[in-house]
């Protein structure tokens, strides 16, 4: 039996990892690696042909996982993704077309944005938590950093060029509960179906906190 559908994907766990499928056939054995490592919030983007299968196949086969779909950037891709048992959803921005949909599809939602006017505006609309992208190149901690004070009620998780290195750093600030990231699935490990470093990998991720110590 799946676990509840979260309030917040912010609170599950410090890091989420950000999975580009290849091949479905590997989606259960790669989120069951993730969940075992303690990393249980896991965003499929939608970047492969598998990506609607896979958030299927983790839906439907390992319940400890909370499965999202990420990279959505149209209603069409909610529908669809929802469906198939998506539980939360991320985009890389938003319109108020995507942020409707977003918004009635009935599960948590993170909308991506860059800029201070996007964050303002999202607040306008009730939304609070927040996707920042790309975190590295569009600031980074300094930019983040920048806005807790103004914008205080605004939550985010930072995702785009963040790495074991750097995620302590955005984990200290105030109005970052989280970070994404895929350093934990390296190309050569799932290439070579190998689980068990997956496994290892996710393990320290879940351990980082602010300044690097387990929380």
């Amino acid at each position: 039996m799946a676990s509840p559908l979260p309030a917040s994907v912010l609170d599950l766990a410090p890091v989420v990892p950000v999975v580009v499928v290849e091949d479905a056939g590997d989606a259960v054995p790669l989120a069951r690696a993730l969940v075992a490592g303690g990393l249980p919030a896991i965003e499929v983007t939608l970047r492969t042909s598998a990506a609607v299968e896979a958030i299927r196949e983790i839906a439907g086969q390992v319940p400890e996982a909370v499965v999202g779909a990420g990279t959505v950037i149209s209603p069409g891709q909610v529908a669809d993704t929802v469906a198939a048992g998506a539980r939360f959803l991320v985009s890389p921005g938003w319109t108020d077309v995507l942020l409707e949909a977003m918004s009635a599809s009935g599960v948590p939602f993170l909308p991506g944005v860059s800029t201070t006017s996007e964050v303002v505006a999202l607040l306008e609309r009730g939304v609070r938590e927040m996707k920042f992208f790309p975190a590295e190149a569009a600031g980074g901690t300094a930019y983040l950093k920048s806005l807790a004070g103004p914008l205080p009620q605004a939550r985010f998780c930072p995702t785009g060029g963040i790495g074991p290195a750097s995620a302590p750093d955005y984990l200290a600030l105030p109005n970052v509960a989280c970070v994404g990231g895929s350093w934990m699935l390296p190309r050569d490990a799932v290439a070579a179906r190998d689980w068990g470093r997956v496994e290892a990998l996710a393990r320290e991720a879940a351990a980082l906190s602010a300044g690097g110590t387990c929380r």
